[in-house]
C-alpha cells in the first residue's frame, strides 16, 4: 500500500501541471485463477464541453458478455459466429458488485449491473471546465477470451474496455453506446496510473509506460490495455538517428521472424515518421491487433497437404507489420470518433502502404512468386491475367469487385453498419487510393507536409477529418471533390471516346459522367513502351473535354491506369491509335474464369462434362461466356451440349443485362431471356424459353435479410409419346409468374417468405410458403414449414399443374430432378422439398387447395426426426387431412440427406414388404450455395 500511496501522490502532482485532463488511477487485485477482478479507482472528471453537466455517464462495458440479446452478440452472429450465444454462464463477463460515490453524495449498487452505460445523476451541475471526483468500488467476472480476444484463457488474460470509464465523445448529450468489438477509441486525453496486485508472477505487458514490474501510468490518447503472462514475450527497440521506439509483442514470435523484423522495422519506422511526423516511443502489438491489421492476400495457400507460398518468410514480414505498425502509430496518434470517422485513419494506413509498396514492391505481383509454381514442367498460372496484376492493384480491385456487386456502400457510412470487406474495400483501400491519387496530382511532398500539419496541430485532440479535406482543397483545388465525394456512393466512370490525328497532334476526347471537377491522369505509351504522363483538370458541370497531346509514336492512350481512381468501369479507359484495333477493343480468348483485362474484351470457353438426368445421362459440351470472377451488367452464357443419353444436341442459354442504381431502393434491376433444350423422358425432349425480370431491394450489407421481386414469362413445348397424346396432355403451354420472396439468413433464428401467382389459360393459382429455422444449441436446429396453396381457377385437362402432396410435378423443368418422369425406382424417391412437403409416399396430387406444416428437429449429431401434416381438398371430393413422420439422416447437410419413414397415415411403415422403396432421399449439387453461405459474414 504505501507503494499505491508514493503513485497516488505522484499521479496527482502530474494532474495538477496538466491541468483540464482527466484522470485515472485504478489498483486491481487479480485472483489466482485469473476469473475474477476486485477493483479500487478514482476518476477525476473535467466537464470538458461548453454546457453544464446535470448527469455523467461512465461506460459499463464488460456488461456487453453478461447476456444474450446485447449489441456485441448480436454483431458477433452477424459475423457468422455463435459462441458468445451459446456460452456457458462461467465463461460470461459481467460486474459483481459496484459502489459509486463522489464528495457529495453515494450510489451504492449491491447487485449485478447489467447496463452498459451508467448514467449518475448530480445534486450540483458540473460547469465548463469544473471537476468531479468519483470513487468506484467494483468486482469483475471476466469473460472467457475467446469471444472477443480480451479476457481470460488457460494461457494468459488479456484486459480492454472493461474497466469502468467516462465516454468523452458522448459526454454532452449522453447518447447510449454499446459494445460491439470494434476497437473504438473510449478514452483519450487521461492521464492513467494503474497498480496490479497478483498472488501470482507475471509478465504484465501493456500499451502504458511501466514504472514496475505490476504498476503502469502516463498519458494515453488511446485506451489501456494489459497482457498477463507466464510467457515473457519478445520485444524490439529501434534506436537510430531517425527513430527510438520499443515494439513490444503479445503474442509468441519466431527468432527467425525477430530477425526480420529487426531489418525491417527500423526502414518501416522512418518510412512512416517521414510522411506523418513524430513516431511515440513505445508500440504494444497485441495478438487481436496484429490479426486484424496485417496486411491482406499475402498468406501461404494450403490444399490438402501441399502449401504454396506467395511471397517469401521476410517479405510476408515485411507487408504484414508495415500494415500493423503504421495502423498501430496511427491509433496512438490522432484522436477520432470510430462510428462516424474511421475512413480517415484507415485511409491514411492505406496510403501509407500504396506509398510504400510505390517505393519498395513497385513491380511485385498479386500472386507473388505463384505464377512461377510448375505442374508437370509447364506453369499453368501464368494463361491468367491475375498473374500479371500488380500487388499495388489489390486497392483498385477490391473496390470494383464489391462495387459490381452493389454492395459498396459511401465512405463515410457510420462504422456499425459497415459491411466487413467494406470496412477493407471502402473505408480502407478506397480511401486511401483516394489520397494516394491526391498526391499523385500535387506532389507527395506536399500531401506528407499537409499530413504531418495536420496531426501536429491536433496532437492530443480529437479530430475532425472534414477540416482535413478543407485544407487539402486549399492547397490543390483540384481535390476539392473530395469533401462531397466521400458523403455518397460513387459511380464516377471516365471514359476516352476518340482521338483525332492533327500534324503532329493527338486531339483527345475524354467524357465524364458526373458534374464534380474531378482531375483525371492521361497517359501516353509508345510501341516500345516510353510513356508519357498528363494530369487533366477538369472543371464543374464539364461533360466532356478535348485535350491536345504530342503524337511521338503513341500506339497506346490510357486514362487512369493501374486503378489508380475508384472508377465505375475501367474498360473504356484505354484506346490504340494503330492497326486494325486503333479505337476499338481486342478479343481474347480464354479457358477459365480470371479477373478482368480492361483492355480486352474476353470471353471465356470452358469445356463441360455433368450428368443432368437419367435421360440425357452426361452432357458433354462447351460454354462460351463474358462473365470473369466481377460482376459485370451485361452477361451471355451459351452452353451447346451432345446428350450421351440420347446421341443429340441439347443445350442452354441466356442474356441479361442489370441496372445497379448507387441510391435507390432498387439494389439490381436485371432484365434477360433465356433457353434451354433438354429431355424429360426417355426420347422426349422439351424447350423452354423465358422472359424475367428480377428487382433484389436494397439491403444493409451487415444485414442478413434480402428481397426481391421476380416477374417470368415462359413458354414450353414439349415431345409427347402416344399415349400421352390420347390423353389430350399438353405439348405447348406458357406461364406468367409474379412472386415476392423475404430471406433473413440470420445465424440464430433463420426466416423466409414467399408468395407467388401463376396463370395460364387453363388455371391461376396463389402460393405461399414460410419457412423458420431455430439453432437452438451448436450446430443443433428445429425447422418450421408452412406451405398454402390455392387454385382460383382450374380448368386443366389434367393433373400436370396440380400442387403435389409427397411429389412434386416439375412442369416448369426447375428442380434437377434425376429422374424427372420417373414412377419407379431409385430416381422416383428423390425428394424435393416443395408443394406439401411430405416424405412418405402419400398417392395423389391436388387441384383445389393444400395447407401442410412441416417439423424437422436435430436429436442427436446426424440425426433427425420430423413430422409433416396437412388438410387438403380436391374437386367434388370432402377434405383430408394426412400426416407423416419419421426419422431423418443428414450425411451433408442440405446437400444429401436420407429420410426413413416411421409412422403416417398410411400406417406404421417400416412393416410394409416395400419399405425400401419408401425411403427418400435428397441431392442437391449447387456450387453457389456453397459460396453465398462461405462469404455470409463479409457482405
Amino acid at each position: 500500500m504505501k507503494k499505491f500511496g508514493v503513485s497516488i501522490f505522484l499521479f496527482f502532482g502530474i494532474v495538477q501541471f496538466h491541468a483540464q485532463k482527466d484522470s485515472i488511477s485504478i489498483n486491481a487485485e487479480l485472483s489466482p485463477d485469473r476469473k475474477t477482478i476486485d477493483v479500487s479507482q478514482q476518476i477525476v472528471y473535467y466537464n470538458h464541453s461548453d454546457k453544464d453537466l446535470n448527469t455523467i455517464k461512465l461506460l459499463n462495458w464488460i456488461s456487453a458478455y453478461n447476456k444474450r440479446g446485447t449489441t456485441l452478440v448480436y454483431r458477433k452472429l452477424e459475423d457468422r459466429n455463435y459462441n458468445l450465444h451459446f456460452a456457458k454462464k462461467e465463461e460470461l463477463g459481467k460486474v459483481l458488485h459496484l459502489e459509486i460515490s463522489d464528495d457529495k453524495h453515494s450510489i451504492t449498487i449491491q447487485n449485478e449491473v447489467t447496463d452498459e452505460n451508467l448514467f449518475l445523476k448530480l445534486k450540483e451541475a458540473l460547469h465548463p471546465g469544473q471537476q468531479i471526483k468519483l470513487e468506484l468500488k467494483y468486482k469483475l467476472q471476466l469473460p472467457d477470451r475467446k469471444f472477443t480476444g480480451y479476457g481470460t484463457s488457460p494461457q494468459d488474460t488479456a484486459l480492454k474496455y472493461f474497466f469502468i470509464v467516462p465516454d468523452h465523445f458522448d459526454d454532452s448529450n449522453m447518447v447510449k453506446r454499446n459494445y460491439r468489438d470494434i476497437e473504438e477509441s473510449v478514452n483519450f486525453k487521461t492521464y492513467w496510473a494503474v497498480k496490479f496486485n497478483t498472488k501470482e508472477v507475471y509478465n504484465i505487458q501493456s500499451n502504458l509506460p511501466k514504472n514496475e514490474p505490476d504498476s503502469f501510468s502516463g498519458y494515453l490518447n488511446s485506451d489501456p490495455e494489459f497482457l498477463f503472462s507466464k510467457n515473457n514475450y519478445p520485444s524490439v527497440t529501434i534506436n537510430s538517428d531517425d527513430v527510438k521506439t520499443e515494439i513490444q509483442f503479445g503474442y509468441p514470435v519466431s527468432s527467425q521472424e525477430i530477425q526480420n523484423l529487426e531489418f525491417y522495422l527500423p526502414l518501416q519506422l522512418k518510412f512512416i515518421k517521414e510522411r506523418i511526423g513524430s513516431i511515440p516511443e513505445k508500440l504494444f502489438i497485441s495478438d487481436k491487433f496484429r490479426a486484424k491489421e496485417d496486411f491482406f492476400g499475402n498468406n501461404d495457400i494450403q490444399f490438402w497437404k501441399f502449401r504454396f507460398k506467395l511471397f517469401s518468410d521476410a517479405e510476408n514480414a515485411d507487408l504484414d507489420y508495415f500494415g500493423i505498425i503504421s495502423k498501430k502509430i496511427l491509433e496512438e496518434k490522432i484522436i477520432a470518433d470510430k462510428e462516424e470517422n474511421h475512413w480517415f485513419k484507415n485511409g491514411l494506413k492505406s496510403y501509407l502502404e500504396i506509398q510504400y509498396l510505390k517505393k519498395f514492391y513497385s513491380d511485385a505481383k498479386l500472386l507473388g512468386q505463384l505464377p512461377e509454381t510448375k505442374i508437370f514442367g509447364v506453369k499453368p498460372l501464368k494463361l491468367f491475367h491475375a498473374s500479371k496484376v500488380k500487388l499495388l492493384d489489390r486497392y483498385g480491385l477490391a473496390y470494383q469487385y464489391i462495387m459490381t456487386q452493389n454492395l459498396d456502400q459511401k465512405i463515410d457510412e457510420p462504422f456499425s453498419v459497415l459491411s466487413n470487406f467494406n470496412d477493407m474495400a471502402i473505408s480502407s483501400f478506397e480511401t486511401g487510393t483516394l489520397f494516394s491519387y491526391s498526391a499523385d496530382k500535387m506532389g507527395a511532398e506536399k500531401f506528407n507536409t499537409l499530413v504531418k500539419d495536420y496531426i501536429a496541430e491536433n496532437a492530443n485532440n480529437e479530430v475532425n477529418p472534414h477540416d482535413f479535406l478543407e485544407k487539402l482543397s486549399e492547397k490543390d483545388a483540384s481535390s476539392e471533390y473530395l469533401k462531397r465525394y466521400i458523403s455518397k456512393k460513387q459511380r464516377v466512370n471516365f471514359r476516352l471516346k476518340n482521338f483525332r490525328t492533327e500534324n503532329d497532334f493527338l486531339n483527345v476526347k475524354i467524357a465524364k459522367n458526373t458534374d464534380e471537377n474531378i482531375p483525371v491522369k492521361l497517359e501516353a505509351q509508345t510501341k516500345e513502351g516510353k510513356r508519357t504522363t498528363y494530369w487533366i483538370d477538369t472543371e464543374k458541370n464539364e461533360r466532356q473535354k478535348t485535350v491536345q497531346i504530342p503524337a511521338e509514336d503513341v500506339y497506346k492512350i490510357t486514362l487512369n491506369n493501374d486503378y489508380i481512381f475508384p472508377e465505375a468501369n475501367y474498360r473504356d479507359n484505354f484506346l490504340y491509335t494503330k492497326g486494325i484495333f486503333s479505337n476499338a477493343k481486342k478479343i481474347k480468348f480464354k479457358l477459365i474464369k480470371d479477373i478482368p483485362n480492361p483492355e480486352f474484351n474476353e470471353i471465356y470457353l470452358n469445356p463441360r462434362i455433368r450428368f443432368t438426368n437419367t435421360y440425357d445421362k452426361f452432357l458433354i459440351g462447351m460454354n462460351f461466356k463474358n462473365q470473369s470472377l466481377f460482376d459485370q451488367k451485361f452477361l451471355y452464357s451459351i452452353t451447346p451440349s451432345y446428350s450421351t443419353g440420347t446421341g443429340k444436341l441439347t443445350g442452354s442459354g441466356a442474356i441479361s443485362y442489370s441496372f445497379l442504381p448507387a441510391e435507390s431502393v432498387i439494389q439490381r434491376l436485371t432484365f434477360g431471356v433465356s433457353g434451354s433444350y433438354f429431355h424429360y423422358d426417355y426420347d422426349l425432349a422439351y424447350q423452354k424459353n423465358s422472359l424475367y425480370t428480377n428487382i433484389s431491394f436494397r439491403k444493409n450489407p451487415r444485414s442478413t435479410v434480402s428481397r426481391g421481386l421476380g416477374i417470368s414469362y415462359t413458354y414450353f413445348q414439349r415431345d409427347l409419346n402416344p399415349q400421352m397424346i390420347a390423353q389430350n396432355d399438353y405439348a405447348k403451354y406458357n406461364l406468367w409468374t409474379v412472386g415476392y420472396g423475404f430471406t433473413d439468413n440470420e445465424m440464430i433464428h433463420e426466416k423466409s417468405f414467399s408468395i407467388s401467382t401463376q396463370g395460364m389459360e387453363d388455371y391461376n393459382k396463389i402460393t405461399a410458403e414460410a419457412l423458420y429455422r431455430w439453432e437452438f444449441a451448436p450446430r443443433q436446429k428445429l425447422s418450421l414449414r408452412l406451405f398454402g396453396g390455392y387454385f382460383a381457377r382450374n380448368e386443366t385437362r389434367n393433373n400436370i399443374f396440380d400442387y403435389g402432396i409427397s411429389r412434386v410435378s416439375d412442369y416448369s423443368f426447375s428442380y434437377n430432378l434425376l429422374g424427372q418422369s420417373a414412377t419407379g425406382g431409385i430416381l422416383s424417391q428423390q425428394f424435393i422439398l416443395a408443394d406439401g412437403g411430405f416424405k412418405s409416399f402419400i398417392p395423389g396430387s391436388v387441384n383445389q387447395w393444400i395447407t401442410s406444416f412441416n417439423v424437422d428437429s436435430s436429436v442427436w449429431k446426424i440425426f433427425h426426426i420430423y413430422a409433416d401434416a396437412g388438410l387438403y381438398k380436391n374437386k367434388n371430393q370432402p377434405t383430408q387431412f394426412i400426416w407423416d413422420s419419421g426419422v431423418k439422416v443428414r450425411l451433408i447437410p442440405d446437400f444429401l440427406e436420407i429420410f426413413l419413414p416411421v409412422q403416417s397415415s398410411l400406417g406404421f411403415e417400416p412393416a410394409f414388404k416395400d419399405y425400401g422403396k419408401r425411403i427418400r432421399y435428397t441431392l442437391i449439387l449447387n456450387l453457389s450455395t456453397i459460396i453465398n453461405a462461405a462469404r455470409r459474414g463479409w457482405y
